[in-house]
């Protein structure tokens, strides 16, 4: 993935957070909570696409017997 696709995707990201956090009346608890899930995953995408980490490729979820 090139740097201009990464640049592309945080920014467009961060615009819809925007968007959302201005024009969507939501309750502020709810508001940090979106924007704290938001910016996880993209640091996590981010570190992913880096080769930072490869949590994303190794996790496996267990069936439950």
């Amino acid at each position: 993935m090139s740097l201009l696709a990464i640049i592309l995707v945080i920014v467009a990201v961060g615009a819809l957070l925007w968007l959302i956090n201005s024009f969507v009346p939501m309750h502020p608890t709810i508001r940090r909570v979106l924007n704290a899930v938001v910016t996880i995953l993209l640091v996590l995408w981010l570190l992913d696409a880096f080769g930072l980490i490869n949590v994303l490729q190794q996790t496996r979820i267990e069936p439950v017997a």
